[in-house]
């Protein structure tokens, strides 16, 4: 079971946001203790995830969430869209997949920095990716 230690909400709308964002992040790691690596792979997990936030989604909300599993202490990182939604995960969990003109590297790039790594969506509602990164993981 994993239990949340602190929370904290971030509304994206804008490019100007990412920045303040990956800032938090990275105060949030350091003070798990994360390994320099560990923070960097987070870090860009949650670079990847917002640019998906704001160019497909339209923007949304961002939680950073402290949190125990137990025996070791992680962030959770929890990003929600209202934007269109993704009508085929698995096929966007491809590499060299993508809507966009990218290389295709995001979804499932993000999936193998972190340790925990899922989505959810509904065409027309939005889509919610939520992702943990354990300090020793």
């Amino acid at each position: 079971m994993t239990t949340i230690l602190n929370r904290e909400d971030l509304v994206v709308a804008r490019e100007q946001d990412v920045v303040p964002l990956r800032n938090k992040v990275r105060d949030a790691a350091v003070k798990v203790g994360m390994s320099i690596l560990n923070q960097t792979k987070l870090i860009t997990a949650a670079s990847e995830l917002v640019r998906n936030l704001l160019k497909y989604g339209g923007g949304g909300s961002v939680a950073i969430e402290t949190v125990n599993n137990g025996r070791d202490n992680g962030i959770r990182l929890v990003f929600a869209d209202k934007g269109p939604g993704i009508a085929d995960i698995e096929m966007a969990m491809k590499d060299g997949y993508s809507t966009g003109k990218s290389l295709g590297l995001g979804l499932p790039g993000t999936k193998r920095l972190v340790n925990v790594f899922d989505i959810r969506s509904t065409v027309g509602e939005g889509t919610t990716v939520t992702i943990i990164k354990w300090k020793n993981g």
